[in-house]
């Protein structure tokens, strides 16, 4: 079990103290993939308590992907309800094309409408190259890389018939990919870094195909959370002292997804690394500026006025910046309409 406090999430300290105002997301429906342990919970728990209507999905299955449990994702609505919060559990696996339909079409009858998707769900095998088998590869690969992949694509979907009917609202993902696999990349981890870094890269794909329906895409890359995954690590164990916040703790991931997801929000096409109070950008392999926050987590006005002074490359920028003179001396404008013609073309 996580070790989140309330301070930590904010339920028990009036609105005013916490610097951040209830109902900054609501109407939000926001489906969340792995939110059943770990960093997916702390990010449901986190929304609700502003307002969202959660999606919990989490099929309750073990590191490696073995086994199940169903009242993993019930136990995280059951705590969200208490709390007078709207939520409803879904345990299929993103994996599986139909399961990642159905979440999203659940998201839909159960809350009228669905604004983003978090695509947090992983597992993992950890194994060196020589002893690592073929099904070990393919499992962890398919939850993460092809997971974000399923529940995206269905999402974007329906997102698609909503523009075509003439419905357009501001829309989010919201991919989770990791230090291993983009910065660091670990000993034992060929399906997990290949499959994060796999992560990243779609990341900026989707944020330039799916802004001409109105969809924001970013990243976070988390980095020496305490979760299942991480309790290996040396130091992880490592607590703050009583009375002050810990760096470790999920938590300090859900204000920047709670920021990328908010109707506002206008950054697309990042990826972002966050270690306790840190949020850098990354370019690539390389991490680059950042801002800091020692003591409480960020609130959402502060990463508001916080991330606009961070250097965030612009997607369709970069991309005309790498072709170089390849397709012609367009200017943005045009190189952007050429595009998204070609996109609705096929």
């Amino acid at each position: 079990m996580s070790t989140l406090s309330a301070s930590m999430l904010g339920e028990t300290a009036p609105s005013a103290e916490r610097g951040v105002a209830m109902g900054e997301l609501t109407g939000r429906t926001v489906l969340i993939t792995g939110a059943g342990r770990g960093i997916g919970r702390a990010e449901a728990l986190y929304l609700a308590a502003r307002g969202a209507n959660v999606v919990v999905n989490d099929p309750g299955v073990e590191i490696d992907g073995r086994g199940g449990d169903e009242g993993v994702a019930s136990a995280v609505v059951a705590e969200i309800r208490a709390r007078g919060g709207r939520a409803v559990a879904d345990t299929g696996s993103v994996a599986d094309w139909a399961d990642a339909r159905r979440m999203v079409e659940l998201a839909v009858a159960e809350f009228g409408d669905l604004h983003a998707v978090v695509n947090n769900a992983t597992i993992e095998v950890n194994k060196g190259l020589e002893r690592l088998t073929e099904a070990e590869f393919d499992d962890v690969v398919a939850v993460k890389l092809k997971g974000s992949f399923a529940v995206s694509r269905w999402a974007a979907a329906y997102w698609r018939e909503q523009v075509d009917a003439g419905k357009r609202a501001g829309r989010a993902i919201v991919n989770t990919a990791s230090g291993s696999g983009l910065l660091n990349p670990l000993p034992t981890q060929t399906n997990y870094a290949a499959a994060n870094a796999g992560v990243a890269a779609m990341t900026t794909v989707h944020a330039l195909e799916l802004r001409r329906l109105g969809v924001r895409v970013n990243c976070v890359s988390p980095s020496m959370v305490r979760t299942r995954l991480t309790t290996a690590v040396p130091g992880m164990d490592r607590t703050a002292p009583e009375g002050h916040p810990d760096p470790k703790d999920p938590a300090v991931v859900a204000p920047l997804v709670a920021y990328l997801v908010s109707e506002g929000c206008p950054v697309t096409g990042q990826v972002l690394s966050v270690r306790g109070g840190s949020i850098a950008v990354n370019h690539g392999w390389t991490q680059g500026a950042r801002i800091d926050k020692d003591g409480e987590l960020w609130t959402l006005p502060e990463l508001a006025e916080n991330l606009a002074a961070l250097p965030l490359e612009e997607p369709f920028d970069r991309l005309a910046t790498a072709l170089g003179g390849a397709l012609g001396s367009q200017g943005r404008a045009e190189f952007e309409a050429m595009v998204n013609a070609e996109l609705d073309r096929t």
